[in-house]
């Protein structure tokens, strides 16, 4: 009978350049942090790189939200749908450069270009000072901002976890990647609280926010660097039975969208990011209906907004340190993924008896936080199974376009429905429950992919 060599096997089944500590750490701190011994410079440089991204996405959010709303919120899911034709031409571009160039060249560049396109907006920001303009070239140009950042901030995120994907083996990411993710809330955290600093109390103009951003996307880029670095140091160490480089994506552009019409499984994760997106818009459109009745002054609806964040950052830390790794490791990747979808329909149930800013505010709380700490981190191991060209082609298009399809989707349906009289949460619960049932689906094919992958690293030994 054959055996398959090494070579023949997919990236999740050959041996992970990240090698397990052989002195066991003590129980409760291994529960807390369940980092082993070879795996800390890893992870430390991991959750750097989601940091840099982080803070430099979120020193710029506020800028983008403030220029959203020039006109009102009327305009809000036209430039959803803006968004959604933006990701539909970057995605060929995208995957043309992961099919002509390894990992060392095409991550950095996809930073590094987002980086220029930050520049060329501070330019243009500022050329009303030098030339005559139209009287609403501000509001335009805010518009076009609004959807190049909703296109960078889900192309940079969704690079950082199909790089991840590539470094940590299923069962390290169901420990780490909840630690590692902590690195990001963090940058999230200090990117809007420098922001609001700066921009408030120190008066630097917005505009200029851009500028400063770009300093953590490049500080990023040194990250993916020496990740690469130690990835082949270790690589090395091991020998030729030892640890095994993770495969470079391969040729061809449309190969992600060719693997994802073959595969149920990534056909099924995109329907899963599909409705986690709808149920989130949804959600914020119901959160600008409320709080517009609830609060008359843009100051207090400011503080709701505020509050709302604040608490999402306490339990997405908390929980991040110390349940995800617990709760994915009890559940399983499946039972975690479902955590969401019920959170969604018990919060729409609830608004749909009391639709009042108070049960708002917690459902936000408890949703996002969830989403951040757990939903996410888990999300993301599902494609540990999966082979290079999956993480980074088939990925980008499921994290981008389909991400911003279920805005799309999710902005209008309101407005269509709003002259028949059906409120949205009466729409939101049945998409939870499809949601659901795609959530168990998925689980049970994780585990039997990863049960195969674990078959074909066993009969090479």
């Amino acid at each position: 009978m054959h055996e398959p060599s090494k070579d023949s096997l997919p990236p999740a089944a050959q041996p992970s350049p990240l090698a397990a500590s052989t002195e066991a750490q003590p129980s409760l701190v291994r529960r807390i942090i369940p980092v082993d011994r070879g795996e800390w410079r890893a992870v430390i440089l991991s959750a750097l790189y989601f940091f840099f991204i982080l803070l430099s996405y979120y020193l710029l959010r506020p800028v983008r939200e403030v220029m959203a709303i020039k006109r009102g919120y009327d305009d809000l899911p036209w430039l959803m749908t803006g968004t959604l034709v933006a990701m539909a031409g970057a995605n060929p571009l995208f995957s043309w450069l992961v099919a002509r160039y390894p990992r060392r060249i095409f991550i950095p560049a996809t930073y590094r270009f987002f980086a220029f396109n930050m520049l060329v907006f501070l330019g243009l920001f500022y050329a009303r000072k030098v030339v005559t303009l139209p009287e609403n070239w501000e509001v335009w140009l805010g518009y076009a901002f609004y959807i190049w950042l909703s296109v960078f901030n889900l192309f940079v995120v969704s690079v950082f976890w199909g790089f991840s994907a590539d470094i940590y083996r299923r069962e390290q990411a169901i420990r780490l990647f909840g630690l590692i993710a902590i690195g990001g809330t963090i940058g999230a955290i200090s990117g809007a609280t420098i922001t609001g600093w700066f921009v408030k109390s120190l008066e630097v103009p917005i505009p200029v926010m851009l500028a400063i951003a770009i300093l953590p996307l490049e500080l990023a880029v040194q990250c993916v660097k020496a990740l690469l670095r130690w990835q082949a140091r270790e690589g090395a160490a091991a020998g030729p039975g030892g640890a095994v480089a993770p495969r470079e994506p391969g040729p061809g552009m449309w190969k992600g969208l060719e693997l994802l019409g073959r595969s149920s499984y990534l056909m099924l994760i995109a329907l899963y990011m599909l409705l986690f997106t709808i149920s989130s818009t949804f959600l914020y459109m119901e959160q600008a209906r409320i709080v517009a009745e609830t609060f008359a002054s843009d100051a207090d609806r400011t503080a709701a907004f505020a509050r709302i964040d604040t608490w999402t950052n306490v339990l997405t830390l908390t929980t991040q340190f110390f349940l995800t790794g617990q709760a994915m490791r009890l559940l399983g990747v499946g039972g975690t993924l479902c955590m969401l979808p019920v959170v969604t329909i018990a919060g729409f149930a609830a608004l749909w008896y009391n639709p009042t800013f108070a049960v708002l505010q917690w459902f936000q709380v408890f949703r996002r936080g969830l989403h951040y700490a757990v939903d996410r981190p888990a999300r993301e191991t599902l494609y540990t199974v999966l082979g290079s060209d999956e993480k980074y082609k088939s990925k980008s298009f499921i994290d981008t376009f389909v991400y911003r399809a279920g805005d799309m989707i999710g902005g209008w349906t309101p407005k269509w429905v709003a002259p028949l009289g059906i409120a949205v949460p009466w729409l939101a619960i049945p998409v939870g429950a499809m949601w659901l049932t795609v959530a168990v689906v998925l689980g049970i094919k994780q585990r039997q992919k990863a049960r195969l992958a674990k078959g074909q690293a066993a009969a090479i030994t």
